[in-house]
């Protein structure tokens, strides 16, 4: 992994409909921010971080350069994978949703790891349950696809089929992609993470 340059977008450009409208990377976990929860979790894996938003861009530059969604509004998450395409100076680029606060600490190279395995140019992860398609490494060589996609309008699953992008087994670590999009969402993580 050493010679391996990879970029991480966190991607933080969703309108949170469940939450109000509040911009879910900015709302309080356990006292810190959930894009602070990602940051950390990600930030040992990668040479740098870009987060992919769309408001409240002073609020997440303390954490890292922020690279605006290509399309005005909430223009779904290829948007931001396509915004964060068109900035990256390393070879490879890990998607993650903002909305996981523990992702695992071996995301980046099992992918790659996956990918180079075999010489594919991009890998999603499988939790075991079902795809996450947000929890993904791209080569380089995909952004003009990606941007092909987004004009087509076409959604991120679909643009991994096109890619033939290739699954990574994470059922070892199913509880890392548990995703927080409701209140009750946040208090029932509060209450696990006391309970441990």
């Amino acid at each position: 992994m050493n010679s391996v340059s990879i970029t991480a977008a966190i991607l933080a450009g969703g309108a949170a409909k469940r939450l109000g409208g509040h911009d879910k990377g900015l709302q309080l976990l356990l006292g810190k921010p959930l894009i602070a929860w990602v940051y950390e979790r990600v930030s040992a894996q990668v040479q740098s971080i870009a987060i992919c938003a769309n408001r409240h861009v002073d609020n997440y530059a303390i954490y890292a350069p922020v690279v605006c969604d290509v399309n005005a509004g909430f223009p779904g998450p290829l948007a931001g994978i396509v915004s964060a395409f068109q900035t990256l100076k390393d070879d490879w680029l890990l998607t993650l949703p903002v909305d996981c606060p523990t992702p695992p600490l071996d995301l980046a190279q099992r992918l790659y790891e996956a990918c180079k395995d075999s010489n594919s140019t991009a890998a999603f992860v499988r939790d075991g349950q079902r795809r996450q398609p947000l929890f993904a490494l791209y080569h380089r060589d995909l952004n003009l696809s990606a941007q092909t996609a987004l004009v087509q309008n076409i959604g991120v699953w679909q643009w991994q089929e096109s890619i033939k992008a290739i699954a990574v087994d994470f059922s070892d670590q199913t509880a890392a992609f548990v995703n927080l999009n409701t209140p009750q969402d946040f208090l029932d993580f509060e209450a696990n993470r006391h309970e441990c």
